[in-house]
């Protein structure tokens, strides 16, 4: 049986301005076995949440004949959905209710006897390991127990077919690994068919079928293993020379499209796909004496390789942008932290943390949902004040003038601060204003960014109308348009793909080797492999501090030092050791 059957489906979203009808659909048929774990991938724009929305009956195609569950679902959506459950990227949680009242209101939602309640919630709070929490309102969850607590809410009922939008975006190592030992639970006890689009790969892997989607069109399908094939005999690691961060190696490397399919840091090293094609020459001066051994394929080096052998949209192109060099000396220290303490009430968020950044150096700040990282960032940013300690950012003292330090940092938030009714012109044109630029130095600034970040075909679109990387972009000119000396960026790739999340790390590249100093949180622990130095906090503590290299080492301990192991591994390592030790060391 299929759990869902669909043939040549489109799906159009005609805006005001015909001319600029978006084909979210395009000839799409697929076919989902019943009891299987089935994953649509593809980047920003291809389509993955209007297919979900379709499965779910919340909107029907334009044209082509969609089945779930056996039933017509443009015929009879109530049907469908009466034996479905749909997880969208923001659940809609209330805040005010406690985890127990969500639940009650959610199965009241969905007309769930009274009688198959308590079995059915204390299944749901041992799979998501919530049951201590459930007088705690929702809205002092953390965000990987908020994802834990909306999946029960959909839950509540058995339903035939489950449908998760992206459910592990903005979620720790920690939490995301939680969230799929659920899902995967129900499919091998309950032999539920689950639907999941992620942007994450290594999550695609775990499935037993994967549909590549992009441009609203199916570009591929089938098990994992067969999209891997399509780079097998072309994937490599480069170990770069000691003094060669992997980052600028990766650029190097990017930056050669003619020979270079993808490259990535991993684990100190950088993992790069080879075109059939290529000059080996070219790639050996490319190289630089690195030295390479070939690896397996990974879905993500299968997925890579079929995006970038394709025609590619501008959107998708990796520019090698030149950034201006801020004013002031490399190596200078430009933030240094001392017994940072942030309270709020009688809970220390952030307690005694201490380091310091250089100029033009990329440094992480890590930590699982609820550590204190967000806190820790805020107050660096001049956003949340300190309740103890010394903090200087730009040579500004941040207790005491806040303001003064504000005007020589960026900020690039997660869900990007821009006006979506305003075009990209007119929010360039009023951030420069916000930041005090004016007249020729205005237009000047303006004209710089939009040539930086490839806006100019843009201009006269409302920023609510771009694409996903396209936000992600004019969010960035619009933090660097006033040339601050630190550039802070909170979780920016949360939920981009890797096309998405090259692109953006290509530049802050850029701006790095061009004296700008970055400051950013992410849940991406590949992307923890650009930085020069990170952090891991948890509980508001600090667990380690370091580069890449001696936080893995750290992780593995002397014992087992010459083991291999990538940044999400000495994460995980790290943060449960310590979570073990404090356990214990109440328990005494």
């Amino acid at each position: 049986m299929q759990a869902v059957a669909g043939r040549s489906l489109h799906k159009r979203f005609v805006p005001k301005a015909p001319a600029a009808a978006v084909h979210a659909l395009d000839d799409v048929s697929l076919e989902v076995p019943a009891g299987t774990l089935t994953a649509l991938v593809g980047p920003d724009g291809a389509g993955k949440t209007t297919l979900l929305r379709l499965m779910a009956g919340l909107m029907r195609a334009d044209q082509g004949e969609l089945r779930v569950l056996g039933i017509d679902v443009s015929a009879d959506p109530q049907a469908v959905q009466d034996r479905i459950s749909y997880m969208p990227q923001r659940f809609g949680l209330y805040d005010d209710l406690s985890v127990q009242e969500n639940l009650d209101l959610y199965a009241d939602l969905h007309g769930v006897p009274r009688t198959q309640r308590r079995e059915r919630y204390a299944r749901l709070m041992e799979m998501t390991d919530l049951g201590r929490f459930t007088t705690r309102p929702a809205g002092k969850l953390s965000g990987g127990m908020k994802q834990k607590l909306g999946l029960a809410c959909t839950l509540v009922r058995s339903p035939d077919l489950l449908l998760l939008d992206e459910p592990t975006v903005g979620v720790d190592p920690l939490s995301r690994r939680e969230l799929w030992e659920i899902v995967q639970q129900l499919v091998d006890d309950e032999k539920l068919s689950v639907i999941v689009s992620t942007a994450y790969l290594d999550e695609a892997e775990r499935c037993s079928h994967v549909f590549v989607l992009r441009g609203g069109k199916l570009l591929a399908q089938g098990a994992p293993g067969e999209l891997r094939d399509r780079a097998r005999g072309l994937c490599f690691v480069a170990t770069p020379s000691d003094s060669e961060p992997p980052r600028l190696l990766q650029a190097r490397l990017l930056d050669a499209r003619q020979d270079i399919v993808d490259a990535v840091p991993q684990g100190g090293e950088v993992r790069f796909i080879r075109r059939e094609e290529a000059d080996g020459a070219r790639l050996d001066a490319l190289l630089d004496g690195a030295h390479t051994e070939p690896v397996a394929p990974r879905l993500e080096d299968g997925f890579m390789m079929l995006l970038r052998t394709q025609p590619s949209p501008a959107s998708d192109t990796i520019p090698p942008a030149a950034m201006a060099t801020p004013d002031g000396q490399s190596g200078e220290v430009v933030i240094e932290v001392k017994d940072l303490v942030r309270r709020f009430g009688d809970f220390v968020a952030v307690a005694n943390t201490s380091f310091s950044v250089r100029r033009g150096e990329i440094f992480g700040l890590l930590g699982p949902n609820g550590a204190g990282k967000t806190t820790t960032f805020r107050m660096l940013c001049g956003l949340l004040p300190a309740s103890g300690g010394q903090l200087r950012v730009a040579g500004v003292d941040l207790r005491h003038a806040r303001a003064q330090a504000r005007q020589r940092i960026g900020y690039v938030s997660q869900k990007f601060a821009l006006y979506g009714n305003l075009t990209v012109r007119e929010n360039l044109s009023f951030f420069g204003g916000a930041y005090g630029l004016r007249g020729a130095k205005l237009r000047e600034r303006m004209d710089t960014v939009l040539h930086q970040f490839d806006l100019a075909q843009a201009l006269d679109t409302p920023s609510s109308q771009l694409a996903g990387g396209y936000r992600q972009r004019l969010a960035m000119a619009t933090g660097l348009l006033h040339e601050p000396e630190i550039l802070f960026l909170d979780e920016p790739t949360s939920g981009a793909d890797p096309l998405a999340r090259r692109e953006f790390w290509r530049r802050i590249t850029a701006l790095s080797e061009g004296g700008t100093t970055v400051v950013i949180t992410t849940h991406f622990m590949e992307e923890a492999e650009y930085c020069d130095r990170i952090v891991i906090q948890d509980a508001g503590k600090v667990l380690a501090i370091g580069t890449p290299q001696e936080v893995r080492a750290q992780a593995l301990g002397e014992e087992d030092s010459e083991r291999r192991i990538d940044m999400e591994q000495a994460f995980i390592g790290i943060v449960e050791k310590a979570r073990h030790k404090s356990t214990e060391e109440v328990a005494a």
